[in-house]
């Protein structure tokens, strides 16, 4: 079935993951091309377009080479391609440990349990808030993350009432992370540790170690 399924690729590289609970893990990336959102800090704007036609025979011959044991499966947002979920359940059923990189803005029921959900929920000052699929949180496991992008002080507190009021901590881990050059990291880390949020500080490791640069 996999042959006929083909999906548009932006680029797949091997790189150390730089964010969520397996951070600094060697990690075959492949990230998919197009996104109906458009938040302000986006980072991977040159995924929304382009890209090239690759059905699932060719994914899994282009990972192969880079030997590792865990596939990161980002964008854009993913989940707008249809053939992703079959993409993802034919990553786990290779022997990989496959995660999503997700918005939030789609329905995660669908995908193979043997998935780790990333998910994002959008934050007030994203410009993209009310694209958040609420229904989402109910259907977390253990082993998904959540995931909230800070843009100011505002943007903290919304998303402190959100954790607290969904309980979304007891549902999985919660990371808080700032966005790059609007707000401090060490900020948002005193924040924390001043209201005893159930919540991870993250930082974007692939940024520390080569900035900007694309396929790291």
């Amino acid at each position: 079935m996999s042959e006929s399924l083909r999906l548009r690729i932006t680029e797949i590289f091997h790189s150390l993951q730089g964010e969520g609970l397996s951070a600094g893990e060697r990690t075959a990336f492949v990230r998919l091309t197009g996104c109906p959102l458009r938040c302000g800090y986006c980072d991977t704007e040159y995924a929304f377009r382009g890209g090239r036609w690759m059905e699932i025979p060719e994914i899994l011959a282009a990972i192969a080479p880079f030997a590792v044991d865990y596939v990161c499966v980002t964008g854009g947002e993913p989940l707008a391609q249809r053939n992703c979920p079959a993409l993802l359940t034919e990553l786990c059923d290779a022997g990989y440990r496959v995660s999503l990189e997700t918005a939030g803005a789609f329905d995660i029921t669908r995908l193979d349990p043997r998935v780790v959900r990333v998910m994002d929920i959008k934050t007030p000052a994203s410009g993209e808030c009310e694209r958040n699929l609420w229904s989402n949180l109910g259907h977390l496991r253990p082993d998904d993350q959540v995931k909230l992008v800070l843009c100011d002080e505002a943007d903290y507190r919304w998303a402190a009432e959100q954790v607290m009021a969904y309980g979304i901590a007891r549902r999985c881990s919660v990371l808080f992370s700032p966005a790059a050059g609007q707000l401090d990291p060490g900020l948002l880390g005193d924040w924390i540790l001043r209201d005893r949020l159930p919540v991870r500080l993250q930082i974007q490791l692939h940024k520390v170690l080569w900035g900007e640069a694309r396929g790291r």
